[in-house]
């Protein structure tokens, strides 16, 4: 008997680094929270290209994808979430956007001491962040392959 499918949402996400500082965007949603450039990948989206349209519509900083940080799974009993989280750093010196649109209020360049006094979205965030400060290990991004045979 054929099963019903899973519902499922996935994201791809970035930690974007410059030395010791790190790229945040302030969120429209969530309360106005602060939090790593990142959304939900489009249909017919590679991953990769969803962090990298994420981080640019997020912040206005485009950015070269270095490796994968973390794949998480949540399961739900009405679906199942996947999120990739990237390692990036900016092609160029293009400052973080100031004005408020559709996709954040705008995005800062923080250190981690500032990152402690910002409100942020998700209890997991500054840890996350600390630990690639502390050199987390980056995997490559052939880690996240595409399925030759689709």
């Amino acid at each position: 008997m054929a099963r019903p499918p899973i519902p499922t949402w996935y994201f791809a996400l970035a930690v974007v680094r410059r030395g010791h500082r790190f790229l945040l965007t302030q969120e429209r949603k969530y309360g106005e929270t602060w939090s790593i450039p990142g959304g939900r990948v489009e249909i017919g989206e590679e991953l990769a290209e969803a962090a990298v349209r994420e981080v640019l519509e997020e912040t206005g900083v485009p950015v070269h994808l270095d490796g994968v940080l973390r794949i998480e799974h949540a399961a739900s009993p009405t679906g199942a979430r996947v999120r990739i989280i990237y390692l990036a750093t900016p092609t160029d010196d293009t400052p973080p956007k100031s004005v408020a649109d559709d996709e954040s209020l705008g995005a800062a360049w923080v250190t981690l001491e500032e990152v402690r006094r910002l409100r942020l979205r998700g209890a997991d965030l500054r840890a996350l962040l600390e630990t690639v400060a502390d050199g987390a290990p980056v995997f490559p991004l052939s880690l996240v392959g595409r399925e030759l045979s689709v």
